[in-house]
């Protein structure tokens, strides 16, 4: 497993992290089982773990404490906060008030007394970026919290926040978690180049693209697809290309000799930005195949074809992207001359 330092803050990762948003919820993996797979990603020498509050409400944090009790100086532990906890309006957000309730919460659930990555799950344009980071750094000097991350910002949001860090003498983000694969490629035109600028880098989920590269004979079943109906709705144009894509890939990963799934993986690593791909497996049979990928390495000739069949910097379906609401698409008067 190759190691890589998490945006200069000196935390060494695996370039392979187990992402545990499928712990907790009915479907799932039991807590025995899922104690089982963090274990074993464990000893073939994934060491970065990441979950959030909002997984299961709460559950994935609980799961994710029963797996690292006993090895949790093995861990880099990774969580996230800002999304909703709660019907009150103050139980979500970047404010002081929400972070330091949110950080007390997690720090319970998970059975631990500090935090190695803590990450803003989405922008909140309702809250100066002062005001997070500020209570970010707080948590840092109170030892709760090792390095700060960042979730789903927009390029010019993640300079906004480079920019607030330096102006109060905060904490910066270290970290940045998009959305990339094959399928979805639009951090490398602008979220990629800005995490490189100002040292970032990134720890990418969906690399399967919700289960397209996960090697299928039919990519549009599954339980994905009852999940993200709009993922695998075939009556949608882009999700056709997706699906010409699909059988070009598989003839690629073929011609390769490998399964598609190591293809993805090895795409997504590839890329100079990113630190580590999160996976998030429901069964050990699916943690075994993606670990058996941590080595593949794709050449040029295999990346140049990638590149021939999903254009660089482009989403074949721009809704597969979980995009915050921008204030100045919300509201037209924003963007209009009165």
């Amino acid at each position: 497993m190759e190691q890589r330092v998490l945006g200069g803050s000196g935390i060494v990762v695996s370039d392979i992290a187990f992402g545990a948003m499928n712990f907790g919820f009915p479907g799932g993996p039991s807590d025995e089982q899922a104690v089982a797979m963090v274990h074993r990603a464990l000893d073939a020498g994934v060491n970065l773990i990441d979950t959030a509050d909002v997984y299961s409400n709460g559950e994935s944090e609980r799961v994710v404490g029963l797996a690292i009790a006993g090895r949790r100086d093995e861990v880099v532990l990774a969580t996230k906060f800002g999304l909703s906890m709660g019907e009150h309006p103050n139980m979500s957000g970047g404010s002081a008030r929400w972070i330091k309730r949110a950080v007390e919460d997690s720090l319970r659930r998970l059975g631990t007394d500090y935090i190695d990555l803590y990450q803003m799950h989405r922008p909140d344009y309702r809250t100066d970026l002062e005001e997070t980071l500020s209570a970010l750094t707080d948590l840092v000097r109170e030892g709760k919290v090792r390095a700060i991350g960042s979730s789903t910002f927009p390029a010019e949001l993640i300079v906004s926040a480079q920019w607030a860090a330096r102006r109060g003498a905060h904490r910066r983000f270290v970290t940045e978690q998009p959305r990339y694969s094959i399928f979805n490629r639009r951090p490398e035109a602008h979220v990629f180049p800005t995490l490189q600028e100002f040292g970032m880098d990134a720890l990418t989920y969906a690399p399967l693209a919700s289960g397209w590269l996960a090697g299928r004979a039919d990519p549009v079943g599954g339980q994905r697809a009852d999940m993200e109906k709009h993922v695998f709705d075939l009556a949608d144009p882009a999700n056709q290309a997706k699906l010409l894509a699909t059988r070009q890939l598989r003839d690629l990963a073929d011609g390769m000799g490998v399964p598609m799934t190591h293809l993805a993986l090895g795409f997504v690593r590839s890329h100079p930005a990113v630190s580590a791909v999160l996976i998030g497996p429901r069964t050990p049979e699916q943690l075994d195949d993606l670990l058996a990928g941590a080595d593949v390495v794709l050449d040029d000739v295999v990346l140049d074809r990638i590149d021939e069949i999903v254009e660089p910097g482009s989403d074949i379906n721009s809704a597969d992207n979980y995009d915050a609401v921008i204030p100045a698409f919300a509201d037209k008067r924003l963007r209009r001359r009165s």
